[in-house]
């Protein structure tokens, strides 16, 4: 039986060399292995070194930590850096999560909101004076919008004396974020890394870290196992605070050092060729028409697609012409919407299978 072929963004397809990395920790008995041991040590360090290269970090004045999901990474970044005020830029359902979070925390949250399917550009924020923390997301799952690295990075050039968090959950590593200029990023791995889901991944620099043992010194509450200072503490010795997902730490030096064999350049150019098919086809169908408007605002790894037709009949058809898997359109516009994941786990030949899936059915 043939497997499916998952455009789906999130759980995603599986990168092509993921069983095989899985197959070899089995094999080496990893998923037994305590996590204060020297082999362990190995693994993360192994998974820092390749994370390093792929978003060519600094090497120091940053940590690369692990949690349980990108989901847990909100609510430490606003508990560890955020004493009073948070500024949020709303344009989806999961950044609107994020800002949920913070007032949930009972934080003093900011947003500036644009409609589903519109993105922000720097020139269009106008960043509250108290706010300490700004939170941006690189591409909004739920309506394929992204924000340009390019201004992402003017944001904190406009605000150097604020903490800039970005969420790179659909997008990482397709943006290129320099971490001079990004105090915190943040994704799962079961989405552009091809993994199964369980892991999260938090960089976070050495200026969130004192800021977090100021707010604890002063009776902040920033948690406890999994506070910014608990996490780093561990770090430096390449442990974590309790046993985490070791396999999946594994697994991620693996694909990462995958994804640095080929180069991360050499990905980003083919994802926009294999996302500028599918905008294209777009273009000239008339069944359907590529949800974002502002070209510049489209996400390349996230593809949103109005449907003339009921979307869960499109995804059908599709599946029962193929075996390829879309995913529907995101909370109200499940109806109306597919959204396609552009992944490296997907080649350009199934983006092309896809398309002419979807011409024909």
């Amino acid at each position: 039986m043939m497997q499916p072929v998952f455009f789906t963004p999130g759980p995603a397809a599986l990168y092509p060399t993921v069983q095989g990395h899985y197959e070899e920790a089995f094999r080496l008995s990893i998923g037994s292995i305590s996590h204060r041991s020297a082999q362990f040590r190995k693994i993360y360090q192994h998974a820092d070194e390749q994370l390093r290269t792929l978003f060519n970090l600094p090497k120091q004045n940053n940590a690369i930590l692990f949690t349980g999901s990108a989901t847990e990474i909100w609510e430490r970044i606003i508990m560890n850096t955020v004493e009073h005020e948070c500024f949020h830029l709303v344009n989806g359902s999961f950044s609107r999560k994020f800002f949920d979070f913070a007032q949930e925390l009972h934080k003093y949250a900011h947003a500036a909101h644009k409609p589903f399917g519109e993105g922000f550009d720097a020139a269009d924020v106008d960043v509250p004076e108290y706010a300490e923390l700004i939170c941006a997301t690189a591409n909004e799952t739920s309506s394929g919008v992204q924000m340009r690295s390019q201004e992402i990075h003017k944001l904190k050039k406009a605000n150097k004396d604020k903490f800039l968090a970005v969420d790179m959950v659909s997008s990482a590593p397709y943006t290129n974020l320099d971490f001079n200029l990004v105090d915190t990023a943040f994704f799962s791995v079961q989405k552009a890394f091809g993994m199964p889901a369980g892991l999260g991944v938090w960089i976070a620099n050495e200026a969130m870290l004192e800021k977090a043992e100021r707010m604890k010194k002063h009776e902040g509450v920033i948690g406890t196992y999994h506070s910014l200072p608990s996490l780093w503490e561990n770090y430096k010795k390449f442990e974590t605070p309790e046993t985490p997902n070791v396999m999946g730490i594994y697994v991620l030096g693996k694909v990462a050092e995958d994804f640095n064999r080929i180069g991360v350049d050499q990905i980003r150019k083919e994802t926009d060729r294999k996302a500028k098919a599918l905008y294209d086809f777009a273009k000239k169908s008339d069944r359907f028409e590529a949800f974002v408007e502002n070209e510049s605002h489209r996400s390349q790894t996230v593809v949103v697609l109005n449907c003339q037709e009921a979307a869960g009949t499109v995804i059908q058809k599709v599946k029962n012409a193929s075996g390829m898997v879309v995913g529907a359109g995101y909370g109200k516009m499940k109806e109306t919407q597919i959204r396609i994941a552009n992944f490296p786990a997907v080649s350009s030949e199934q983006v092309e299978a896809l398309i002419q899936t979807l011409n024909s059915i």
